[in-house]
């Protein structure tokens, strides 16, 4: 079967290229917490928040960062049985949100699995100062290990970031991403599309500004409405969620318009039924089976070569 052609450019082909093999992820909950929790800072989080719905069933903070990793390849092994190599990944909350001290303890656990090949750090870019970005740059051992930092963006307008409580405006990213860039770790960020108040052309326009970034990966997710959310709450009922096609188009959009050399993580973002306030709106099959988040990918790609475009093909600038 002849392969097909990737429009966009694919994190995972990546590793295949610079590690000859597949690196799996492996969800970590260190326990970490959220500077937006705090009883000063807010009533919540943002309003979109709720980890739980994001993370795998052996992801949890009682049991210690050795059982997440052996559960999480016990998990992946019946799913990617070519799986050779894992990357720890802290995903739920801040993990950058304690001390020095904390995270060597809790990262050096991670790194010290025989299986796992680096470390990802997904936290908020107001979590970061130059003394945890040194040590951080340190893991990677000279380039023995893979060692990155996954910042949640989520907007490019302050007036957004501001709506949905997020605690910091758009220069606190552009800082932290920044200061990553200048100590050689490999540095991602996460855009939520569709938050309130912003239109299609917002959306669009955001590439623009996230070109200027010195970012190597990028995450994009459609907004969903998750229980225990502030933006469950009545306020709030008039956001509206995506239909999938409505969502690829706009993808689409969002590719042509962005550097080519930036990486894309993920396209979309999937949440169980479960959790969703309005479970009726997740995207199904007419058969009404979910679709997945990795078919996501290739409907993306399809419409890509309909319009005959591909990423960075629409560039308004191509020295951003």
């Amino acid at each position: 079967m002849k392969e097909v052609e990737l429009r966009y450019n694919s994190y995972s082909s990546f590793f295949k290229s610079h590690y000859g093999t597949r690196l799996q992820k492996l969800a970590i909950d260190a326990g970490f917490s959220c500077p937006n929790r705090s009883e000063d800072r807010s009533r919540g989080g943002c309003i979109f928040c709720n980890n739980a719905a994001f993370n795998p069933s052996y992801c949890s903070p009682e049991k210690s960062i050795t059982q997440q990793l052996e559960e999480g390849i016990d998990f992946h092994r019946r799913r990617y049985r070519n799986s050779t190599g894992y990357l720890a990944y802290f995903q739920p909350y801040s993990n950058t949100y304690a001390d020095i001290y904390t995270l060597r303890t809790r990262y050096e656990e991670a790194l010290s699995h025989p299986l796992v090949k680096g470390i990802i750090i997904g936290t908020r870019p107001d979590c970061i100062d130059e003394e945890k970005i040194e040590y951080i740059a340190s893991l990677a051992e000279g380039g023995k290990r893979f060692v990155a930092i996954e910042y949640g963006i989520e907007s490019c307008y302050d007036k957004t970031l501001e709506r949905i409580g997020r605690g910091h405006d758009f220069a606190a990213t552009q800082r932290a991403i920044e200061l990553t860039a200048r100590f050689g770790i490999h540095c991602g960020g996460h855009l939520i599309l569709g938050l309130p108040g912003e239109t299609q052309e917002m959306m669009i326009n955001e590439m623009a500004i996230i070109n200027k970034l010195p970012i190597n990966t990028l995450k994009f997710h459609q907004l969903q409405i998750i229980k225990g959310t502030r933006l469950a709450e009545k306020e709030y009922c008039d956001t509206k969620c995506f239909e999938m096609q409505e969502y690829i188009r706009l993808v689409c959009d969002l590719l042509e318009r962005l550097r080519p050399d930036i990486m894309i993580e993920r396209l979309a973002g999937e949440v169980p039924p479960r959790f969703q306030v309005h479970p009726e709106l997740s995207w199904k099959r007419p058969d009404g089976s979910l679709i997945r988040n990795e078919e996501i990918g290739p409907m993306v790609n399809a419409e890509l070569e309909r319009r005959g475009t591909r990423q960075g093909e629409k560039l308004v600038d191509n020295n951003p």
